[in-house]
């Protein structure tokens, strides 16, 4: 008796498709079947064609494109979380990740650094400091965040190394493993690394011009149990959008309405001069603040902070005990000494005085383009054409040296947007129009 020939299992089919892919035997940009046609072809279901399409997307092997089909990927340039940062000629611009830096601060640091070797007590550097940071140092953040809006006692202060740790400090205290983090379905892609890291379910909200859908979110707390709200109210990363006043109540009462806590990332804040009152000044006891001061001084001094509710400082401190303890000693030291001294604040304006400089360079380069962006800050969001692929456009901008990040990174729902970010603080500022009409000159000559 001849036996039924059994279809191969979705995992074969995925495992065969991610061989073809990485071999060459299936090159970048080559159109995969239809949903339908390989679930006809492989004598599957429809559901489980798309399974197999969503494990390769999730791999980073394939993109699918609404309305044009699933592609393999052509991986150039920054195309993800993890990117190569290899490229094929020599390197002309960055313009994947922010690194602001103004000439002479290397000698500000060497002056601190020699400040630091002559104090009276340089060795308790060496020593350990408490979870969390010494008062003395958690009252120089408390300081410097009244400037914010945010008047907070230094107790409730947490020093980290880092806005990453601090919010990576900030999901592990509020969440168990299963909960749900509603995200903007556009934004940091740090959260993404974290929420997976910690088995959190991502629940995106979708995103308009001026911030996020609230009647979505209010929707989408209707229907499932959402633990926390991750939000950059203040100069969002990617859109640069600032929440109004309005908007920021309706968020707070939102918060109350359906227990949520709201998670506020105020690491780009200090690019807007005149910012409505901080998430964290309305609602201080369903709010925890994340900051730190990598774009604001410098991407290398890795300091970091969090504001937290009084009921949640034992289990934060416990838990940054368990990671990493904070800041340490020697970074602590050089961080509120320029928070202390009025360096950091000197440092935002000139900031932002360079961040519209950039902005206006980045307006006359790539006029009559769409293109989103804060006045002062060093983001700019940058749509595509219909033809014009992200992934393309990074080879294409990768063979002429120029490094860019594509939507997919950004993204936290299936269908990424036709986009790139441009991070406009690394070039020097002089250059950056030259880069800028080369970039626009590369995308024009993509074809259709």
């Amino acid at each position: 008796m001849t036996r039924p020939v059994r279809p191969p299992s979705y995992k074969a089919i995925v495992d065969e498709y991610a061989s073809a892919i990485r071999s060459g035997a299936l090159p970048a940009g080559t159109r995969l079947p239809t949903h339908r046609t390989l679930a006809r072809e492989r004598r599957i279901a429809l559901a489980t064609a798309t399974r197999v399409y969503a494990e390769l997307a999730a791999a980073g092997l394939v993109v699918g494109e609404q309305g044009r089909g699933t592609f393999v990927r052509l991986r150039a340039g920054y195309d993800g979380l993890e990117p190569s940062r290899a490229l094929p000629v020599p390197r002309v611009a960055d313009l994947s990740f922010n690194q602001p830096l103004t000439p002479g601060q290397g000698d500000q640091l060497r002056q601190a650094l020699r400040a630091l070797a002559s104090s009276g007590d340089a060795e308790a550097l060496l020593r350990q400091h408490p979870p969390g940071g010494h008062r003395h140092d958690r009252a120089a953040v408390a300081t410097h965040l009244l400037d914010r809006g945010i008047d907070t006692a230094p107790e409730n202060v947490l020093l980290t190394s880092g806005a990453q740790q601090a919010l990576d400090c900030v999901l592990r205290t509020l969440t168990r493993p299963g909960d749900v983090l509603a995200v903007d379905a556009l934004g940091y892609p740090g959260i993404k690394l974290l929420a997976t890291a910690h088995g959190l379910d991502l629940a995106p909200v979708p995103v308009t011009e001026a911030g996020p859908d609230l009647d979505a979110l209010d929707r989408l707390c209707r229907a499932r149990p959402v633990r926390a709200v991750y939000t950059q109210p203040t100069v969002h990363n990617p859109l640069g959008w600032v929440l109004g006043p309005a908007q920021r109540e309706r968020l707070v009462r939102l918060a109350a309405d359906h227990g949520f806590t709201l998670i506020e990332d105020g690491t780009y804040a200090f690019l807007e001069a005149a910012p409505p009152p901080p998430l964290q000044a309305l609602a201080p006891g369903r709010t925890c603040y994340v900051a730190g001061l990598s774009k604001s001084v410098a991407p290398g001094l890795r300091f970091g902070f969090a504001v937290l509710p009084d009921h949640l400082l034992r289990a934060a401190t416990t838990t940054l005990r368990t990671a990493a303890w904070g800041a340490p000693g020697l970074i602590t030291a050089l961080a509120t000494g320029w928070l202390t001294d009025g360096t950091v604040a000197r440092l935002e304006r000139e900031r932002r005085t360079d961040a519209a400089a950039r902005q206006a360079v980045a307006r006359t380069a790539l006029a009559g383009l769409t293109t989103t962006a804060h006045p002062t800050s060093y983001i700019l969001w940058l749509s595509l054409e219909p033809h014009q692929r992200p992934d393309h456009a990074a080879a294409a901008l990768a063979a002429e040296g120029i490094l860019i990040s594509t939507a997919d990174a950004f993204a936290t729902t299936p269908h990424h947007p036709n986009a790139l970010r441009l991070a406009l603080a690394t070039p020097a500022l002089p250059t950056l129009p030259a880069v800028l009409t080369r970039l626009r000159t590369t995308l024009d000559a993509i074809a259709p």
